[in-house]
């Protein structure tokens, strides 16, 4: 992938700022649409990856843009009082989402490192009462959340951004509490991606260039020092990247995966 890694973040940070002043209109990322440009449909695009009609219907839709590759929530079973930290919160569909099932104890934390988008979802937040979330803006390589202080970590399809990704789980690790686990939905590699992918980074902010071999992955996370590491590639992932690029045959490279594991 391309070497500056300043270059990498300024080219993600400016392609979500876009999405995230296009707001539940939809953007050219992850999420259903081709690199083209064209929008999704977000509804059809949120089911396909795995959300339920009331889960979509349940959050501010203004904090949808049909941006994922899964559902963190579905696997992260979440319990009532617990802290919660979203990588990558975007406008904050996933965190509105676990601020139920943690209830009025709990807390959720999203971290995004795009002002525009922070600024969308405290607007969200604000707008529909949420008390139990709070949004903060960082980079997922450089948390703003102390020590030990989080039950769960979700993520949906951001940490394959990262030109970091070694760091990332590291400031997991390091902001877990003991016993605390990860629940990440994200892309993965499954072969070597051929380096017209590779050095493309409209493919990189499209959730594909940046896409991580997945037993580097585990070795990653076993030298964090995470254990109970499961790592599961969702039935229809090749799917759900092909229709980000269909005319770059990018699933033969790449795939959407469940990454679980504890501290």
């Amino acid at each position: 992938m391309v070497g500056d890694k300043e270059k990498i973040r300024k080219a993600v940070r400016d392609n979500y700022s876009k999405v995230a002043l296009k707001g539940s209109s939809g953007g050219c990322c992850s999420g259903g649409c081709s690199c083209g440009g064209s929008s999704p449909d977000i509804k059809e695009s949120s089911l396909r990856i795995g959300y339920t009609n009331e889960e979509i219907s349940g959050v501010p839709a203004e904090s949808n843009m049909g941006l994922g590759c899964g559902n963190p929530i579905a696997i992260a079973s979440l319990k009532e009082g617990e802290t919660v930290l979203d990588l990558g919160s975007g406008g904050g569909f996933d965190c509105f989402l676990a601020s139920r099932q943690v209830g009025e104890r709990g807390l959720v934390i999203g971290v995004d490192m795009t002002p525009d988008m922070v600024f969308l979802a405290r607007k969200n937040a604000e707008e529909y009462a949420y008390k139990n979330v709070e949004f903060r803006l960082g980079e997922i390589e450089h948390l703003p959340v102390a020590n030990e202080s989080v039950d769960v970590i979700i993520s949906n399809c951001v940490i394959n951004l990262s030109p970091d990704k070694d760091k990332v789980f590291k400031e997991t690790y390091r902001v877990l509490k003991p016993g605390g686990r990860l629940s990440i939905s994200d892309v993965v590699a499954t072969a070597e991606l051929p380096d017209n992918i590779k050095q493309d980074l409209k493919m990189l902010a499209g959730c594909i260039a940046g896409a991580e071999y997945v037993e580097n992955i585990r070795s990653m996370l076993e030298e964090t020092g995470f254990n109970d590491i499961v790592l599961t590639p969702k039935d229809n992932g090749r799917e759900i990247v092909k229709s980000w690029a269909p005319d770059r045959n990018v699933e033969d490279y790449v795939t959407s995966y469940i990454i679980e594991a504890k501290k």
